[in-house]
């Protein structure tokens, strides 16, 4: 017990056994603890749901360490695993170059060694907790078990069990304090039991570097002085260790403190700031048993009268000289005014790195507050330098001056004074075997809103882009159902009802001698639409009008390359119809018959099915305007929406108060309507004659001058006034569909043809979409009108450049890479080392109509609306590199019209200019220009704005590109060297890097 020898032999020998080693690929010799608050912050605890969430998610697990036996046993006995515990952890991200781009080191202020804390500090420590700790006479000290204090708390309890009052003592020495407040259970000792796996822990880890613990125990000092809990500050977080402590609650540099309690021999004012820096360690010290008592305004006394205690009995033991106690005992600690200068940990906003961060919390499903303070590393795709350099230039063109030599300033661009407002969105993927990796992802907005992958924007003409792609694919789809026919047969399919793009395809096969599936897409790109814009058309629900952004396209007639190359709004809303109609075919059939013959039946699907849409649009308009109100505020705002008069009041209030009686009635019209003359005759004749089921609810609601479906829901939620919108909607479907039986009755088809047609161009939405979406397209809804081939149904930056990679990679829809490795735990028995998977990628478009869409985005920059950029970047041997890409301009806004059509106001929501491109073989993405708010009224600015952007950036590009292209063809040469060697079983394999 003195000297505590035989334990140092016994138990270091034991401790010795207790290792563990990294080896590759996944462990099964791994106990991992329990979850004390250590293990939790650090994200040890966590690892396996980790693991196997990322796992789920295409990676797997390269190395791991495994178990000695011997420490499987214990760590599965609860006892808490040895080693060298770290001082600081917290997320490390690194670009693809091995460069860092992001640390969040945790706690941020520490002590690097034993000898950097000052000995004032080391010594007050001793005295407040444990003072014979650092003994150099007992090198064999085990430091887990203090044997008077232990004895001593073991009869305090002794005696409280059988009833004696004596005041509780505590038997916790450093070591197991250490042991408590890290791996413990909510950092508490609940029993007995926990106390002895604190103590039987904290003896092994003491012994594990051998029988002499000095070393060890000095650790100890340096471990308590860096982690102990200090509570948590609002903005902050919480707060570990005394150098973190110092600066957030009082708002003290820990260095400056260091500093004066290293002065030897300090006078005047220097001992009375030594004086306030030995208070404020102190009392940190001190506060450590109730942080969230002592730290806190209400407790801040009470720890102020305990500091001078110890202040006093410190000089009174001679830790300290009287002149330090008196100037220490003269200050009072000031804390932290948080209204004021809150310690607010700043926020990353450099886009390239949120993304990466706000993707790893998505990935491991942790918040980007715990993700922060992970013992974890992780290997980005992006590249820093790059990253670093888009950002500056995007930054420095909302500079005048700078925007100005950059070219940003003319006809269809900016103004001087716009340059402020306006707001840069870049992304830059390189395909690689790998998958599509983000080597740029940036923007000037400094907020944390991502435009490229969290906004829905009408990003214009670039929609065109989609449907120029999915009539290609139609066109190869029909190519597919008929290319091995012989003449006959395809002309006896022609001589059938056909859509428009199948009788094309069926004629040009019947005539042309090259049926081939390559000339059968330059054919089709060659096809000719009107761009008339003099016709009227029926989608959406109604007839509507579209225009050409220039005047003199209006009396032309482009092919569809050429429409595509110019921007042409009128030739895609016409192939938009042709695509409508395709799709209408394909699941409804001809509609030939369907329009014919009113007594289809086919027909009375079509409108039970509108009947159905349209009334839950009309139930769910009422429903916000009604939810949350009382009884008597819904009938008010109705009546408030009514021109009122005696029939209207009358078929409201019986359809919704039949069991009023007749003198309440009386009363109602006499104090809605003063002005009325009502006599009882003619209050009688309305009280029967609009009472209960005297209509039928389409006839009181005609009467009531209000649609029927909001009377129904204003009786429902007086009957029902808990119900939810989900029940709503269940209980109306009878009534939905008597509110439109109408449409069976009335004598005009024309009214049952247009909602039919509706109901087709529904569906062939849906159909539309599900394409769409196969090819990246981010929403699960299109607007079902021939707009959305100008961007009516809007789009995301990031998901047009995902559409840009599956052209380029032959239509290969290859994974998005972030992250490509994650590095738990280092140098700790928890380590784990994660990579990405080679996952092949998905063949979602055929490889003839992608090489066909590409040749067709090259003439964009060629000749079309990019041509400015011809010519502007090169490859390693200085030739041109191939480009091309889509342009497009939103000009989103939110318009009134009156029931004529006529617009009434117009007030703008934002403007957005794109360019989804491809720069050679392997890059490409997007870049986008957008101006929010209703300061978007104010600009004019086109596509051509972020071409300019981009020309601009192209001294920034290049060399990227040349040493990208380089790195990638060794790659690539790799790749088929391992694969030639995989076809000889006697060769070795090599890995690619």
């Amino acid at each position: 017990m003195q000297v505590s020898k035989f334990q140092a032999q016994q138990i270091s020998r034991y401790a010795a056994m207790l290792s563990y080693s990294l080896k590759a690929g996944p462990s099964d010799a791994v106990v991992y603890p329990r979850g004390g608050p250590f293990d939790k912050r650090l994200g040890y605890s966590q690892l396996p749901q980790l693991l196997n969430r990322l796992r789920a998610r295409g990676m797997k697990i390269e190395s791991q360490t495994r178990f000695s036996p011997s420490l499987v046993e214990y760590a599965s006995r609860g006892f808490f695993t040895p080693y060298r515990e770290k001082l600081q952890a917290g997320l490390k991200i690194a670009d693809c170059q091995g460069e860092s781009v992001y640390q969040f080191p945790y706690p941020k202020r520490v002590y690097a060694s034993f000898d950097t804390v000052p000995p004032l500090i080391v010594q007050s420590l001793l005295f407040v907790e444990n003072r014979k700790l650092l003994d150099p006479a007992k090198p064999y000290m085990n430091p887990a078990v203090d044997w008077v204090r232990f004895a001593r708390a073991v009869l305090h309890e002794a005696a409280k069990s059988v009833g004696l009052s004596y005041q509780r003592m505590g038997g916790s020495t450093l070591a197991t304090q250490i042991e408590k407040y890290r791996h413990s259970p909510r950092g508490f000792t609940t029993n007995r039991g926990e106390k002895l796996r604190q103590m039987v822990s904290a003896s092994v880890r003491a012994y594990q570097g051998g029988p002499k613990t000095l070393p060890a125990r000095r650790q100890l000092v340096l471990t308590y002085l860096n982690s102990v809990p200090l509570g948590a500050a609002a903005g902050y977080g919480e707060v570990h260790g005394i150098g973190d402590g110092l600066w957030v609650w009082f708002g003290e540099d820990i260095n400056h403190v260091n500093q004066l309690l290293r002065l030897p021999k300090a006078k005047g004012d220097t001992l009375s700031a030594q004086g306030l820096a030995l208070r404020q360690v102190v009392s940190l010290m001190i506060a450590q048993r109730r942080p969230y008592y002592y730290l806190r305004p209400e407790g801040r006394a009470q720890l102020s009268a305990l500091t001078g205690s110890y202040l006093r009995l410190m000089a009174q033991s001679g830790y300290i000289s009287a002149a330090l106690r008196d100037a220490s005992l003269s200050r009072e600690v000031t804390f932290r005014d948080f209204s004021k200068n809150p310690p607010v940990i700043p926020k990353e906003i450099d886009k390239g790195i949120l993304m990466v961060r706000t993707h790893l919390s998505e990935l491991l499903d942790v918040p980007l507050y715990d993700l922060d303070r992970f013992d974890l590393a992780v290997t980005t795709t992006l590249q820093k330098d790059l990253q670093k350099q888009v950002s500056a230039y995007l930054d420095r063109l909302s500079d005048p001056e700078f925007a100005g030599t950059t070219g940003l300033f003319g006809e269809h661009l900016l103004t001087p004074n716009h340059t402020r407002q306006m707001r840069y969105s870049f992304i830059l993927y390189e395909s690689t075997p790998q998958g599509n990796m983000v080597r740029v992802q940036a923007d000037n907005t400094d907020q944390p809103f991502d435009i490229n992958e969290g906004s829905k924007l009408e990003l214009g003409s670039t929609a065109k882009l989609r449907v120029f792609v999915q009539y290609l694919e139609v066109i190869a789809e029909i190519h597919k159902r008929y290319v091995n026919q012989p003449p006959s047969a395809l002309l006896k399919a022609l001589s059938k009802p056909q859509d428009n793009l199948s009788r094309w395809v069926l004629e040009y096969m019947i005539r042309e001698k090259d049926t081939s599936l390559p000339a059968l897409l330059q054919a089709a790109t060659e096809r000719r639409y009107s761009a008339s814009p003099w016709e009227v058309f029926f989608t959406g629900g109604g007839m509507h009008t579209f225009h050409n952004f220039q005047s003199q396209d209006n009396r032309s007639n482009p092919t569809v390359r050429e429409a595509l190359l110019r921007s042409i709004n009128l030739p895609f809303i016409r192939l938009m119809r042709d695509l409508v109609r395709y799709s209408t075919y394909q699941t409804a059939g001809s509609t030939v018959e369907l329009f014919a013959n009113d007594r289809d039946p086919r027909r009375r699907v079509y409108l039970a099915r509108f009947a159905d849409r349209e009334g839950r649009m009309y139930l769910r308009r009422f429903w916000h305007k009604y939810d949350h109100k009382s009884p008597d505020e819904r009938l008010n705002i109705l009546l408030r929406g009514l021109r009122q008069n005696p029939v209207r009041l009358a078929a409201v209030h019986r359809y919704l108060y039949p069991e009023t009686d007749s003198v309440s009635f009386a009363k109602l019209l006499h104090e809605r309507l003063p002005y009325a003359r009502l006599t009882d005759h003619r209050i009688m004749e309305l009280y029967h004659r609009y009472g209960p089921e005297a209509y039928t609810l389409s006839d009181q609601g005609y009467i009531a001058g209000v649609h029927p479906l909001e009377l129904w829901l204003l009786d429902y939620l007086r009957k029902h006034p808990e119900a939810r919108w989900t029940e709503v909607v269940e209980a109306s479907q009878n009534q939905r569909q008597q509110v439109y039986a109408w449409l069976l009755r009335t004598q005009y088809k024309h009214a049952r043809d247009s909602r039919i047609r509706t109901m087709l161009e529904l569906d062939a939405f849906e159909d539309i979409q599900q394409r769409w979406k196969r090819l990246g397209y981010p929403f699960n809804h299109l607007v079902p009108s021939y707009a959305t081939a100008l961007g009516s149904s809007g789009d995301r930056p990031a998901a047009l450049a995902e559409l840009m990679g599956i052209i380029i990679n032959k239509g290969v829809r290859q994974q998005k890479v972030r992250i490509e490795q994650l590095h738990f735990a280092a140098n700790t028995p928890y380590e784990t080392i994660v990579k990405l998977s080679p996952v092949a990628g998905q063949q979602v478009m055929i490889p003839e109509v992608a090489a066909a869409v590409q040749e067709a985005l090259s003439g964009v920059v060629e000749t079309g609306t990019a041509r400015r950029l011809k010519g502007s970047f090169s490859d390693v041997n200085g030739d041109t590199l191939p480009m091309g890409g889509k342009t497009g301009t939103g000009d989103n806004r939110l318009v009134t019209v009156n029931a004529g059509g006529q617009r009434l106001t117009s007030r703008a929501v934002n403007r957005t200019a794109t360019f989804v491109f491809f720069l050679g073989e392997n890059h490409f993405g997007t870049l986008t220009a957008f101006v929010p708010g209703r300061d978007a009224a104010d600009y004019s600015f086109t596509s051509a704005l972020p071409i300019q952007v981009l020309l601009g950036m192209a001294p920034i590009l290049q060399p990227y590109l040349v040493s990208g292209s380089e790195t990638l063809e060794h790659d690539k040469e790799v790749v088929r060297s391992v694969q030639a060697d995989a076809e000889q079983p006697q060769s070795a394999a090599v890995a690619p890097r």
